[in-house]
């Protein structure tokens, strides 16, 4: 990171597109200009469809709405990424057939979408028809390998195939079969599948969001929300690791992808934190963990907010709202340890000179910050979530035209069209593809089921349950990317916590956190393994640290799903005080796991395990416990002021 000196203004700094897709060299040439033209119609007709516009003449139905935006994107995917690793670079013939075959297959559905609501289609299609189907269905696998990898890939064909053996399933697992035609007409043509809840999200609400990201991005908002960060935090103690888990939570709620966030943002955090003495696999963990929350930070929290929105049948604000202070309680949990880590270890900040000052920071860059304002008063005061990423987008290249210092021509419009195509294109390739878990459980009745039998087995204990719940969707995360662990555990396990009589809202956030925590916990830690190949440290350590400075997320979960004042439902004192011992239970917590406590400095194995009772003694709800955690706190602080003081002189 470099200082004010020669240093290169925020706004000025070189656009970084996102990272990707492991085929962004492929895009060249005939096949770069392709995907900014497909790109740019899909945006063009995105548009027109949320602001009703009717470029095309007149209204387009839902239903070809959504196979345009297949065609136009899921099939960019072919070129994008390669079947292999040996194709990285250069578009062999077959990607070419595949590409032409997916325009091919969803010109035709999109063209007959009246008729495949009119007649039931899904029911009952003409054999060409079915025919299609079968080669879209085929195709938004295959996209999915590629974007997604082979794990997800072998559950979703599972689950894609499931229909044509469920009826011989046993227990809960039976539903009503279907042959080979009726699957493929039902996963291609039904409202429950390929084109249900995901994609519908998608095409609705998520795109303007992915633009307004990459507006960020090439107009220089993501180098300066980076340098805000390190001007901030950069001179205090343990600077680097604070900076990292500031610019990685934003980085991480705009794009919800995990692993993409630790590879942009650990790239330049954790070489800086390693530089100011934080052992290697300390800093891997520290940014595997920071990254890992960006999806459970507002006010984006990637793709899973909107998904969970469109499946609650609640406006987007509720979910940000009610998403807010858990999201804090993390990132402060992270904050502090890391504090109180370089407390511990005498570890300082940055040297000033490498430090940009603030203000010269927020006049280069208050643009940026105006027109995330603006996004979040549209979506928290106005309820426009359709409308807010699109307005947010223009008044963000607007101001930077007039006051930004970087110059924003047609080089930034390319910029922008190729980096918003890739990103949508990506989350098109994944969750066309998770929409054969959602339309299998949907159309067999299984998830249903599932439900039903995790009730029966918890015996109507609500601890069983959500501890059931817990370890189911750890395991179920393992490999896969948020928002397709997230959608799965949505349509099995929530009705369950819902119908356990648990909040509606805290149930679905509760499986998004516990679906999130295999991102950094052994065996799997597919974040952590990541960080730890940028920090030269061993994977498995940066794992089991990364698991230590990410246990308030076991906690939290737990916490707001019986007690939904933490989600902002409730009274208003009960809130403000749930809150403020949260709060105050972090901060012991976080002294509890580095050895460090404010006014005492350095602490033993008996202070740490008091503090750590008393943490969780201030988590827990009720008068009792939060005297029980602040009679501990005091035990250890007179104890270690007192063995502190020097011993009298005799006589």
């Amino acid at each position: 990171m470099s200082g004010p000196q020669g240093a290169v203004p925020v706004d000025q700094a070189p656009v970084e597109l996102a990272p990707a897709d492991g085929g962004g060299d492929r895009l060249r040439g005939f096949a770069y200009w392709l995907a900014i033209l497909m790109g740019s119609l899909g945006i063009l007709l995105t548009i027109d469809q949320t602001f009703n516009l009717h470029l095309t003449g007149g209204p387009i139905i839902d239903t070809s709405f959504y196979y345009m935006m297949l065609g136009l994107f899921l099939s960019l995917g072919f070129l994008a990424y390669p079947a292999h690793r040996g194709a990285r670079r250069g578009i062999p013939w077959y990607d070419w057939v595949l590409f032409a075959a997916c325009v091919g297959a969803t010109a035709y559905l999109a063209w007959h979408g009246g008729r495949i609501v009119a007649e039931g289609w899904d029911l009952a299609a003409p054999p060409e028809a079915v025919a299609v189907a079968g080669i879209l269905c085929a195709l938004a696998l295959e996209a999915l390998r590629r974007a997604g990898g082979l794990v997800l890939f072998g559950l979703c064909a599972v689950f894609a195939a499931y229909p044509m053996f469920a009826d011989v399933m046993p227990g809960f697992l039976w539903g009503p079969g279907s042959d080979l035609a009726q699957t493929l007409s039902a996963h291609a043509m039904g409202v429950e599948s390929i084109i249900g809840v995901p994609l519908r999200t998608v095409a609705s609400l998520l795109v303007g969001f992915l633009i307004f990201g990459s507006a960020l991005v090439v107009t220089g908002g993501g180098a300066f929300f980076m340098t805000l960060a390190e001007a901030l935090l950069g001179r205090t103690r343990g600077g680097p690791a604070k900076v990292s888990v500031l610019a990685s939570g934003f980085f991480g709620s705009l794009s919800g992808s995990v692993i993409s966030n630790v590879v942009t943002t650990g790239q330049l955090t954790i070489p800086t934190m390693k530089r100011v003495g934080y052992p290697p696999h300390y800093a891997g963990a520290v940014e595997a963990c920071a990254s890992t929350g960006g999806a459970l930070m507002p006010p984006v929290m990637g793709a899973v907010a909107f998904v969970m929105a469109e499946f609650l049948n609640i406006p987007y604000g509720e979910v940000i709202i009610a998403a807010t202070v858990p999201a804090l309680l993390y990132y402060g949990a992270l904050l502090l340890q890391a504090d109180h880590y370089a407390a511990r270890n005498g570890l300082k900040g940055q040297a000033g000179e490498e430090i940009p000052p603030l203000l010269p920071v927020l006049k280069q860059g208050w643009h940026f910050l105006f027109s995330l304002a603006l996004l979040t008063y549209l979506l928290l005061v106005m309820k426009r979530e359709a409308l807010a990423p699109y307005i947010a987008t223009a008044v963000l290249l607007g101001t930077t035209l007039v006051f930004g210092r970087k110059r924003f021509g047609l080089a930034g419009v390319r910029d922008l069209l190729i980096d918003s195509t890739r990103n949508i294109v990506n989350i098109v390739a994944i969750l066309a593809g998770v929409g054969f878990i959602v339309g299998s459980l949907s159309y067999t009745g299984v998830g249903g089921a599932f439900s039903r039998e995790l009730l029966q087995f918890a015996g109507g204990n609500i601890y069983l349950l959500l501890v059931l719940g817990a370890l189911t969707s750890f395991i179920l995360g393992m490999g896969m990317t948020a928002t397709a662990c997230y959608i799965f555990l949505a349509v099995t396990l929530a009705p369950a916590l819902i119908e356990g009589g648990l909040n509606p809202v805290a149930s679905h956030l509760f499986i998004l956190y516990w679906g999130l925590i295999s991102f950094i916990t052994p065996p799997v830690a597919l974040a952590a393994i990541a960080a730890a190949s940028i920090a030269k440290a061993d994977p498995w350590r940066t794992g089991i640290w990364s698991m230590r400075l990410g246990l308030i997320n076991l906690v939290v979960p737990f916490l707001f799903v019986l007690n939904p004042t933490l989600i902002l439902v409730g009274e208003p004192l009960h809130i403000l005080h749930d809150v403020a011992t949260a709060v105050f239970a972090v901060w012991l917590l976080a002294a509890a796991q580095e050895g460090w406590l404010a006014g005492i400095g350095r602490i033993g194995v008996a202070s740490r395990v008091l503090l750590g009772v008393a943490a969780f003694g201030m988590l827990t709800p009720g008068l009792t416990t939060d005297l029980i955690g602040a009679g501990l706190l005091a035990v250890v602080w007179m104890g270690n002021r007192m063995l502190a003081r020097p011993a009298a002189p005799a006589g």
